[in-house]
């Protein structure tokens, strides 16, 4: 044991002082008052140097327990220096210090640790405890993905964003909830979870924050495609046979012996009513046949593209009807070199048809105006089309890739639709960005490749 040697130098004290007491009791029995002298003053010598070992053990006690009350593991007690009995305790404490620094040392590795994961992942992780509300913890991925820099409690949120700061508060341990908002005038959905934890008696809730709008449009983008599928299949399967009913009857209406017939007058009425049907479902054949459009690209011919031409390509195809509309064309790209992975035929597709959109959209502005742009943003190269037009109110942001939705009366719905696709199967994403009556941005967003 480290304290031995100081429990025998205790013990060697009490047995001394015993002795010495045991022989002055005899002296006064005897009458040998002339020893008392001696044996007195070695009494009270004892007893001051038993109080004054009992101070130093006590002392250097204190000492231990300050470093210990401060964490002050780096405290070294110089065992050399120290008195004989005192030596074992030195040596004990600094045993018990390396042993706490070891262990404080592991802790701070272990939470730099675990503080480098949550800075890395893209997952916002918030903390923050649920009796006074004050955060613990946020990394960057929260800060980036709400837009707020730093919060001292989580009522601070509720200024900011009203809508998540009421969901923070109402979810559950163990539930998970989408919640969609908006930044930089775009929609984004954002899948919470919360779970509870305790720490130090005190009970903490702990938000996870993923942003999973690419993830949902991929999901729903095929449950359109399954759906467009079977409509399309009914669809055709039920019209054709009309179409072709209502063909053989106008041509048995042409007949020479109904022709000829003395009611063929009356029949004028019950032609036209055919024809009407015969038009009408062959255009609804045209159209279900446009939808199957979305079905049909499955295999990608990729090829590098330099943005530069493929913004003078659709300079070259846009140019007569914008010149013809008066529609000011503005091509901003500062990297000349910056290039995407992709297939020509059908990004040009899709190009085309956001040009023709937004050329749409400034058809009443005084002054149109177009924007080609392409950037590199957070890895991803951002390939703009903006227009000055009449822009989109937030309710609507949400809904135009649907298909079958437009904005349009004369519009199919298909063209967002089969953008958003395409921009998919490029392993990609397509976002718009619009204000109402200032304008719209639609953002095609591809990977990087270098």
């Amino acid at each position: 044991m480290i304290f031995k040697r100081y429990e025998w130098r205790l013990v060697l004290r009490v047995i001394l002082m015993f002795l010495t007491l045991t022989v002055t009791s005899i002296l006064v029995v005897k009458g040998l008052y002339v020893f008392l002298v001696i044996t007195i003053t070695l009494s009270v010598y004892e007893v001051i140097d038993l109080i004054r070992f009992q101070k130093k053990a006590q002392d250097e006690v204190s000492q231990f327990v300050e470093s210990i009350h401060y964490r002050d593991f780096s405290r070294h007690f110089d065992v050399r220096k120290a008195p004989n009995e005192l030596k074992p305790l030195r040596k004990g404490f600094n045993e018990i210090n390396t042993t706490f620094k070891l262990i404080s040392r592991e802790r701070e590795t272990q939470y730099h640790y675990l503080q480098k994961i949550l800075e890395l992942v893209d997952t916002g992780i918030l903390s923050y405890e649920q009796e006074n509300g004050e955060t613990g913890w946020i990394n960057e991925a929260f800060k980036n993905l709400i837009g707020v820099p730093y919060l001292k409690t989580i009522h601070s949120l509720q200024k900011r964003e009203e809508v998540l700061y009421d969901e923070i508060i109402k979810i559950k341990p163990g539930d998970a909830k989408i919640i969609t908002l908006s930044r930089n005038q775009q929609l984004v959905k954002i899948l919470i979870t919360a779970s509870v934890m305790r720490s130090e008696d005190k009970i903490y809730k702990l938000v996870a924050f993923q942003n999973v709008s690419e993830a949902l449009d991929e999901t729903e983008s095929k449950a359109w495609q399954k759906l467009l599928n079977v409509m399309t299949h009914e669809i055709m399967n039920s019209v054709a046979p009309i179409s072709s009913l209502a063909d053989t009857l106008k041509n048995r209406l042409k007949s020479p012996e109904i022709a000829n017939s003395p009611v063929s007058s009356q029949l004028e009425d019950l032609e036209l009513g055919i024809d009407t049907i015969k038009r009408r479902s062959e255009g609804l054949l045209k159209f279900t046949e446009s939808y199957r459009n979305l079905n049909k690209i499955t295999k990608l011919d990729l090829t590098k593209i330099l943005v530069r031409n493929l913004f003078e390509t659709l300079n070259s195809l846009m140019r007569p009807t914008l010149e013809k509309k008066h529609i000011d064309l503005e091509i901003i790209l500062r990297d000349p070199t910056l290039f995407i992975e992709a297939d020509l035929n059908l990004i040009e597709q899709v190009m085309i048809n956001l040009m023709v959109n937004a050329v749409e959209a400034v058809k009443d502005r005084e002054e149109p105006r177009l924007t080609l742009a392409a950037e590199v943003q957070n890895n991803k190269i951002l390939v703009k089309v903006v227009d000055n037009g009449l822009g989109m109110p937030p309710e609507l942001l949400d809904k135009i890739f649907i298909p079958f939705f437009s904005t349009r009366k004369s519009g199919s719905g298909i063209g967002l639709s089969l953008c958003k696709q395409i921009m998919l199967l490029h392993k990609g994403n397509i976002q718009v960005q619009s204000t109402d009556g200032v304008g719209s941005a639609f953002i095609l967003q591809f990977s990087t490749t270098h």
